[in-house]
Protein backbone atom coordinates (compact mmCIF):
# COMPACT_ATOMS: atom_id res chain seq x y z
CA UNK A 1 0.00 0.00 0.00
CA UNK A 2 1.24 3.44 -0.91
CA UNK A 3 2.04 6.08 1.69
CA UNK A 4 0.34 8.63 -0.56
CA UNK A 5 -3.41 9.28 -0.70
CA UNK A 6 -2.99 10.95 -4.11
CA UNK A 7 -0.24 10.47 -6.66
CA UNK A 8 -0.22 11.86 -10.18
CA UNK A 9 2.39 11.80 -12.93
CA UNK A 10 2.20 14.32 -15.79
CA UNK A 11 -1.58 14.41 -15.49
CA UNK A 12 -3.12 16.59 -18.21
CA UNK A 13 -6.55 17.63 -19.42
CA UNK A 14 -7.07 19.64 -22.59
CA UNK A 15 -10.33 21.06 -23.91
CA UNK A 16 -9.54 21.64 -27.59
CA UNK A 17 -6.79 24.28 -27.45
CA UNK A 18 -7.25 25.05 -23.74
CA UNK A 19 -4.78 23.28 -21.45
CA UNK A 20 -6.85 23.21 -18.26
CA UNK A 21 -4.32 20.97 -16.50
CA UNK A 22 -0.83 20.39 -17.86
CA UNK A 23 1.73 17.82 -16.67
CA UNK A 24 0.56 17.83 -13.05
CA UNK A 25 2.73 15.66 -10.80
CA UNK A 26 1.71 15.49 -7.13
CA UNK A 27 2.32 13.30 -4.09
CA UNK A 28 -0.06 13.94 -1.19
CA UNK A 29 0.52 11.89 1.97
CA UNK A 30 -2.33 10.10 3.69
CA UNK A 31 -3.77 11.93 6.68
CA UNK A 32 -2.61 15.36 5.52
CA UNK A 33 -4.49 18.54 4.60
CA UNK A 34 -3.39 19.68 1.14
CA UNK A 35 -4.21 23.15 -0.11
CA UNK A 36 -4.43 23.73 -3.85
CA UNK A 37 -4.00 27.46 -4.46
CA UNK A 38 -4.63 29.41 -7.59
CA UNK A 39 -6.71 32.19 -9.15
CA UNK A 40 -10.08 31.50 -10.73
CA UNK A 41 -9.66 29.41 -13.87
CA UNK A 42 -6.29 28.02 -12.80
CA UNK A 43 -7.37 24.37 -13.13
CA UNK A 44 -8.22 23.55 -9.50
CA UNK A 45 -11.74 22.22 -10.06
CA UNK A 46 -10.69 20.36 -13.21
CA UNK A 47 -8.01 18.60 -11.15
CA UNK A 48 -10.59 17.43 -8.62
CA UNK A 49 -12.82 16.13 -11.40
CA UNK A 50 -9.89 14.22 -12.87
CA UNK A 51 -9.03 12.68 -9.50
CA UNK A 52 -12.63 11.62 -8.94
CA UNK A 53 -12.79 10.05 -12.39
CA UNK A 54 -15.45 12.49 -13.57
CA UNK A 55 -13.21 13.57 -16.46
CA UNK A 56 -11.01 11.41 -18.66
CA UNK A 57 -7.38 12.60 -18.69
CA UNK A 58 -5.86 13.69 -21.96
CA UNK A 59 -2.53 12.30 -20.81
CA UNK A 60 -0.69 11.17 -17.71
CA UNK A 61 -1.54 8.90 -14.80
CA UNK A 62 -3.14 9.25 -11.40
CA UNK A 63 -3.95 7.14 -8.37
CA UNK A 64 -6.28 7.98 -5.50
CA UNK A 65 -5.99 5.73 -2.44
CA UNK A 66 -4.10 3.25 -4.63
CA UNK A 67 -6.93 3.15 -7.19
CA UNK A 68 -6.40 4.13 -10.82
CA UNK A 69 -8.39 7.20 -11.88
CA UNK A 70 -8.91 5.81 -15.39
CA UNK A 71 -10.08 2.27 -14.61
CA UNK A 72 -11.35 2.39 -11.00
CA UNK A 73 -13.30 5.65 -10.89
CA UNK A 74 -16.43 4.11 -9.35
CA UNK A 75 -14.42 2.61 -6.51
CA UNK A 76 -12.70 5.97 -5.90
CA UNK A 77 -16.00 7.80 -5.60
CA UNK A 78 -17.32 5.18 -3.16
CA UNK A 79 -14.52 5.74 -0.65
CA UNK A 80 -14.14 9.53 -1.09
CA UNK A 81 -16.28 12.45 -0.03
CA UNK A 82 -16.72 15.63 -2.04
CA UNK A 83 -18.08 19.13 -1.67
CA UNK A 84 -17.82 20.75 -5.09
CA UNK A 85 -19.47 23.87 -6.52
CA UNK A 86 -22.93 23.12 -5.13
CA UNK A 87 -23.70 22.10 -1.56
CA UNK A 88 -26.01 19.27 -2.63
CA UNK A 89 -28.57 19.95 0.10
CA UNK A 90 -32.35 19.66 -0.17
CA UNK A 91 -33.33 22.98 1.32
CA UNK A 92 -36.96 22.13 2.11
CA UNK A 93 -35.80 19.25 4.29
CA UNK A 94 -34.45 19.64 7.80
CA UNK A 95 -30.75 19.31 8.52
CA UNK A 96 -31.33 15.91 10.12
CA UNK A 97 -33.46 14.65 7.23
CA UNK A 98 -30.84 15.77 4.71
CA UNK A 99 -28.21 13.62 6.38
CA UNK A 100 -30.70 10.80 6.95
CA UNK A 101 -31.42 10.77 3.21
CA UNK A 102 -27.74 10.66 2.25
CA UNK A 103 -27.03 8.07 4.93
CA UNK A 104 -29.59 5.78 3.33
CA UNK A 105 -28.00 6.32 -0.08
CA UNK A 106 -24.68 5.22 1.42
CA UNK A 107 -26.41 2.17 2.96
CA UNK A 108 -25.25 3.09 6.45
CA UNK A 109 -27.12 0.84 8.96
CA UNK A 110 -29.88 2.65 10.85
CA UNK A 111 -28.31 2.70 14.33
CA UNK A 112 -24.89 3.67 12.98
CA UNK A 113 -26.49 6.30 10.75
CA UNK A 114 -28.28 8.05 13.61
CA UNK A 115 -25.15 8.04 15.78
CA UNK A 116 -23.03 9.40 12.95
CA UNK A 117 -25.51 12.18 12.15
CA UNK A 118 -25.70 13.25 15.77
CA UNK A 119 -21.93 13.13 16.16
CA UNK A 120 -21.27 15.32 13.12
CA UNK A 121 -24.02 17.84 13.87
CA UNK A 122 -22.85 18.21 17.46
CA UNK A 123 -19.24 18.79 16.42
CA UNK A 124 -20.33 21.39 13.88
CA UNK A 125 -22.62 23.17 16.36
CA UNK A 126 -25.79 22.31 14.43
CA UNK A 127 -27.45 19.66 16.60
CA UNK A 128 -29.84 22.04 18.37
CA UNK A 129 -31.17 23.20 14.99
CA UNK A 130 -31.39 19.79 13.37
CA UNK A 131 -35.17 19.93 12.84
CA UNK A 132 -35.13 23.29 11.06
CA UNK A 133 -35.61 23.53 7.30
CA UNK A 134 -32.28 24.29 5.65
CA UNK A 135 -33.96 26.88 3.42
CA UNK A 136 -33.91 29.46 6.22
CA UNK A 137 -30.29 28.88 7.22
CA UNK A 138 -27.37 31.23 6.58
CA UNK A 139 -24.86 30.36 3.89
CA UNK A 140 -22.26 29.52 6.52
CA UNK A 141 -24.57 27.04 8.27
CA UNK A 142 -25.45 25.43 4.94
CA UNK A 143 -21.74 25.00 4.18
CA UNK A 144 -21.20 23.32 7.55
CA UNK A 145 -24.05 20.92 6.82
CA UNK A 146 -22.60 20.26 3.37
CA UNK A 147 -19.27 19.36 4.99
CA UNK A 148 -21.15 16.96 7.29
CA UNK A 149 -22.78 15.42 4.21
CA UNK A 150 -19.38 14.93 2.56
CA UNK A 151 -18.01 13.23 5.70
CA UNK A 152 -21.12 11.22 6.58
CA UNK A 153 -19.95 7.86 5.22
CA UNK A 154 -16.53 8.23 6.89
CA UNK A 155 -14.50 8.62 3.68
CA UNK A 156 -10.74 8.18 3.80
CA UNK A 157 -10.27 11.22 1.52
CA UNK A 158 -12.47 14.27 1.08
CA UNK A 159 -12.34 16.89 -1.68
CA UNK A 160 -13.48 20.40 -0.71
CA UNK A 161 -13.71 22.90 -3.56
CA UNK A 162 -13.43 26.42 -2.09
CA UNK A 163 -15.70 25.61 0.89
CA UNK A 164 -15.55 29.11 2.39
CA UNK A 165 -16.13 30.98 -0.88
CA UNK A 166 -18.79 33.67 -0.45
CA UNK A 167 -18.87 33.44 3.33
CA UNK A 168 -18.40 36.49 5.54
CA UNK A 169 -15.12 36.56 7.55
CA UNK A 170 -16.73 35.32 10.78
CA UNK A 171 -18.52 32.40 9.08
CA UNK A 172 -15.39 31.52 7.09
CA UNK A 173 -13.23 31.48 10.23
CA UNK A 174 -15.78 29.31 12.04
CA UNK A 175 -15.95 26.78 9.20
CA UNK A 176 -12.14 26.80 8.91
CA UNK A 177 -11.81 25.92 12.61
CA UNK A 178 -14.38 23.15 12.24
CA UNK A 179 -12.55 21.71 9.24
CA UNK A 180 -9.23 21.66 11.09
CA UNK A 181 -10.79 19.88 14.06
CA UNK A 182 -12.68 17.37 11.92
CA UNK A 183 -9.62 16.55 9.83
CA UNK A 184 -7.64 15.87 13.00
CA UNK A 185 -10.36 13.83 14.71
CA UNK A 186 -11.41 11.84 11.65
CA UNK A 187 -7.89 11.16 10.41
CA UNK A 188 -9.13 11.91 6.90
CA UNK A 189 -6.97 13.23 4.07
CA UNK A 190 -8.29 16.59 2.84
CA UNK A 191 -7.75 18.02 -0.65
CA UNK A 192 -8.79 21.66 -0.36
CA UNK A 193 -8.92 24.09 -3.26
CA UNK A 194 -8.92 27.76 -2.37
CA UNK A 195 -7.70 31.20 -3.32
CA UNK A 196 -7.97 32.24 0.34
CA UNK A 197 -4.35 32.35 1.46
CA UNK A 198 -5.15 32.82 5.14
CA UNK A 199 -7.21 29.66 4.96
CA UNK A 200 -4.36 27.69 3.40
CA UNK A 201 -1.82 29.01 5.89
CA UNK A 202 -3.97 28.04 8.88
CA UNK A 203 -5.23 24.67 7.66
CA UNK A 204 -2.73 23.03 5.35
CA UNK A 205 0.28 20.82 5.99
CA UNK A 206 1.26 21.13 2.34
CA UNK A 207 0.25 23.50 -0.44
CA UNK A 208 0.56 23.59 -4.19
CA UNK A 209 0.26 26.69 -6.38
CA UNK A 210 -1.27 26.32 -9.84
CA UNK A 211 -1.69 28.85 -12.63
CA UNK A 212 -3.13 28.25 -16.10
CA UNK A 213 -3.04 24.50 -15.47
CA UNK A 214 0.63 24.31 -14.50
CA UNK A 215 1.96 23.56 -11.02
CA UNK A 216 4.32 26.39 -10.06
CA UNK A 217 5.38 25.27 -6.60
CA UNK A 218 4.58 22.66 -3.96
CA UNK A 219 5.69 22.14 -0.36
CA UNK A 220 4.80 22.97 3.21
CA UNK A 221 4.22 26.69 3.94
CA UNK A 222 7.68 27.14 5.47
CA UNK A 223 9.36 25.64 2.40
CA UNK A 224 7.44 27.97 0.12
CA UNK A 225 8.35 30.97 2.25
CA UNK A 226 12.03 30.13 1.80
CA UNK A 227 11.45 29.80 -1.92
CA UNK A 228 9.84 33.23 -1.93
CA UNK A 229 12.94 35.12 -0.85
CA UNK A 230 14.19 36.87 2.24
CA UNK A 231 11.90 37.86 5.13
CA UNK A 232 11.22 41.49 5.88
CA UNK A 233 12.83 43.22 8.87
CA UNK A 234 11.15 46.25 10.43
CA UNK A 235 13.36 48.54 12.51
CA UNK A 236 11.99 51.44 14.54
CA UNK A 237 14.14 54.21 15.93
CA UNK A 238 15.71 57.53 14.91
CA UNK A 239 18.70 58.80 12.99
CA UNK A 240 18.16 56.81 9.80
CA UNK A 241 20.23 59.18 7.64
CA UNK A 242 20.89 58.79 3.93
CA UNK A 243 24.45 57.72 4.77
CA UNK A 244 23.10 54.93 6.97
CA UNK A 245 20.70 53.81 4.24
CA UNK A 246 23.54 53.72 1.68
CA UNK A 247 25.64 51.64 4.08
CA UNK A 248 22.77 49.18 4.42
CA UNK A 249 22.30 48.93 0.65
CA UNK A 250 25.98 48.05 0.34
CA UNK A 251 25.54 44.92 2.45
CA UNK A 252 25.23 41.76 0.29
CA UNK A 253 22.53 40.35 2.63
CA UNK A 254 20.27 43.35 2.00
CA UNK A 255 17.97 43.05 -1.01
CA UNK A 256 15.94 46.22 -0.55
CA UNK A 257 15.69 49.17 1.85
CA UNK A 258 12.84 51.63 2.35
CA UNK A 259 11.86 54.22 4.95
CA UNK A 260 8.12 54.41 5.66
CA UNK A 261 6.40 56.40 8.39
CA UNK A 262 9.65 56.80 10.27
CA UNK A 263 10.38 53.05 10.30
CA UNK A 264 13.03 51.21 8.32
CA UNK A 265 11.94 48.19 6.24
CA UNK A 266 14.39 45.90 4.48
CA UNK A 267 14.71 42.42 2.98
CA UNK A 268 17.47 40.65 4.91
CA UNK A 269 18.89 37.20 4.14
CA UNK A 270 21.31 37.04 7.06
CA UNK A 271 20.97 34.50 9.87
CA UNK A 272 20.54 37.15 12.59
CA UNK A 273 19.78 40.86 12.66
CA UNK A 274 22.72 41.65 15.00
CA UNK A 275 24.97 42.95 12.14
CA UNK A 276 22.16 45.31 11.10
CA UNK A 277 21.82 46.77 14.57
CA UNK A 278 25.61 47.16 14.86
CA UNK A 279 25.80 48.96 11.50
CA UNK A 280 22.95 51.30 12.38
CA UNK A 281 24.35 52.20 15.80
CA UNK A 282 27.83 52.79 14.42
CA UNK A 283 26.25 55.12 11.84
CA UNK A 284 24.66 57.24 14.55
CA UNK A 285 21.15 55.76 14.54
CA UNK A 286 19.25 54.86 17.68
CA UNK A 287 17.43 51.49 17.49
CA UNK A 288 14.29 51.07 19.60
CA UNK A 289 12.71 47.91 18.15
CA UNK A 290 13.60 45.19 15.60
CA UNK A 291 10.97 42.83 14.22
CA UNK A 292 11.64 40.11 11.69
CA UNK A 293 8.58 38.69 9.92
CA UNK A 294 8.29 35.54 7.88
CA UNK A 295 7.16 35.99 4.33
CA UNK A 296 3.45 35.22 4.17
CA UNK A 297 1.86 32.83 1.71
CA UNK A 298 0.28 35.89 0.14
CA UNK A 299 3.75 37.29 -0.59
CA UNK A 300 4.81 33.97 -2.13
CA UNK A 301 1.61 33.64 -4.13
CA UNK A 302 1.88 37.15 -5.58
CA UNK A 303 5.55 36.60 -6.41
CA UNK A 304 4.75 33.36 -8.25
CA UNK A 305 1.89 34.97 -10.17
CA UNK A 306 4.11 37.90 -11.22
CA UNK A 307 6.96 35.63 -12.29
CA UNK A 308 4.66 33.60 -14.54
CA UNK A 309 2.72 36.52 -15.96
Amino acid sequence: MSYNAIQTTNLSKHFNTIKAVENLSLEIPKGSVFGFLGPNGAGKTTTIRLLLGLLEPTAGEGKVLDLDIRTQANEIRQICGALLEHHGLYERLSAFDNLEYYGRIWHIPSIDRRKRIQNLLERLGLWERRQEAVLDWSRGMKQKLAVARALLHQPRLVFLDEPTSGLDPVAAASLRDDLALLAEQEGVTVFLTTHNLVEAEKLCHQVGVIREGRLLAVGNPDELRKQGGSPEVEIRGTGFSEAVLEALRARPEVQSVSLRNGALFLKWSGETTAPLVSLLVSGGAQVEEVRRDKASLEDIFITLMEEEA
